[in-house]
């Protein structure tokens, strides 16, 4: 019912957004009729990034699925048609429209610029939308939770890694249960690692996705940790890559892949190779093994083209674990490139083994960086929901 109060009371973001590119004459006319109406509503304050601030030890609006009942729910958007109930009585959400979770500050902006076109050209070919903008961090995970428990089922995530990120962590655990949903991209965010395991098309991949209907399952990912439960269907590190994430969202995230180098450089020149203690498939011995990083994937790429897991498979039933032993500095620089094409696999000090569970044996918590995203947690055990979600790609 909140979502469909937030669908029923704002207007729709892609007519704001469509509006822009129209002609000035269209412009006054809208505005003309936009008087006759009587509306004189201000138009809503900038939003904040949704997926950029560090989430340290699961702050406000970190989804964990222990978001307090009595926080504010700020509204968002809809699209041009009232949302109706999901009962089967005449409404589009009966199980054919998609909910379009909008980040309009992904791609520092670039989505709020794109999302109104590309909306449009859906509805052109037929795909029916409601859309709901974020407002800050952790708001597509709540959108995302109350639309699932108010009957939606089929979801768009617009944005990047972060924004489909938000959405998987509002859909599970209770998804896990229940009916299982269908998610959709229009990638228009900084970063879109999932979509490349099945195109290098980006956004043309994504519209003939949609419009035709191409359905894949997916396992999600779930990492149990000491403060809640973390849902993901790309990757999550520890060591170097999620050192790297957090020196890059920390001092150089408005710069975009220059800060993500920026950050590989300062955090090669104090290499820190350490410990994650942990067992594979229950077995009792704990690899306490010194490492320079852990990824426990589910899709192959991540920071856009790098391949950290070129066995991964996203319907497999199993976790990619790839672990770098302590590579040196020369060692490290050396293998950059292979991470691009996936040959870092082959250097003598990696390896790869397919998962079913890694239970871990951490002393306090650890940063970690999850499909983006950097969080800080007390890692303790990592399993697969096996195709738990159906993807459009």
């Amino acid at each position: 019912m909140r979502v469909r109060c937030e669908l029923c009371l704002a207007r729709a973001h892609d007519d704001r957004g469509a509006a822009r590119h129209r002609a000035a004459p269209r412009r006054r006319a809208a505005n003309d009729r936009r008087a006759a109406r009587g509306s004189d509503r201000p138009q809503p304050p900038a939003f904040e990034f949704q997926a950029s601030e560090r989430l340290y030890n699961l702050g406000k609006g970190f989804p964990s699925h222990r978001l307090a009942k009595d926080k504010t729910y700020r509204p968002g958007r809809r699209d041009t048609q009232p949302a109706r109930p999901p009962d089967g009585s005449g409404g589009s959400v009966s199980g054919t429209a998609y909910l379009a979770v909008i980040n309009p500050a992904a791609g520092h902006g670039r989505c709020g610029k794109m999302v109104g076109p590309a909306l449009e050209r859906l509805r052109a070919a037929g795909i029916e939308l409601e859309t709901v903008e974020t407002r800050h961090a952790g708001h597509a995970t709540r959108i995302a939770r109350e639309a699932y428990q108010d009957g939606y089922r089929r979801f768009l995530a617009v944005g990047g890694d972060g924004t489909s990120y938000e959405i998987v962590n509002g859909l599970f655990p209770e998804a896990s249960e229940g009916e299982r949903p269908t998610l959709g991209f229009l990638p228009l965010g900084t970063g879109n690692s999932f979509l490349r395991d099945f195109s290098e098309r980006g956004l043309e991949h994504s519209f003939e996705a949609l419009t035709t209907g191409r359905t894949r399952p997916c396992d999600v990912l779930r990492m149990k940790h000491k403060q809640g439960v973390v849902h993901y269907i790309n990757i999550l590190s520890v060591g170097f890559v999620a050192d790297v994430a957090v020196v890059a969202n920390r001092r150089f995230k408005r710069m975009g892949q220059l800060g993500y180098w920026l950050g590989i450089i300062v955090c090669l020149a104090r290499l820190d190779r350490r410990a994650f203690p942990l067992a594979v498939n229950g077995q009792q011995d704990i690899d306490r093994r010194r490492c320079l990083l852990l990824t426990f994937n589910n899709s192959k790429y991540t920071g856009g083209k790098m391949m950290l897991a070129p066995d991964a498979e996203i319907a497999d039933g199993l976790i990619e674990y790839v672990r770098w032993g302590p590579v040196g500095r020369l060692g490290l620089v050396s293998n950059l490139p292979g991470l691009y094409d996936g040959s870092h696999i082959y250097q003598p000090l990696a390896s790869r083994l397919a998962a079913r569970q890694i239970d871990f044996y951490l002393d306090s918590p650890i940063d970690v960086m999850v499909d983006g995203e950097v969080l800080t947690i007390h890692c303790e055990r990592l399993d697969v929901l096996p195709s738990a979600l159906n993807v459009i790609a």
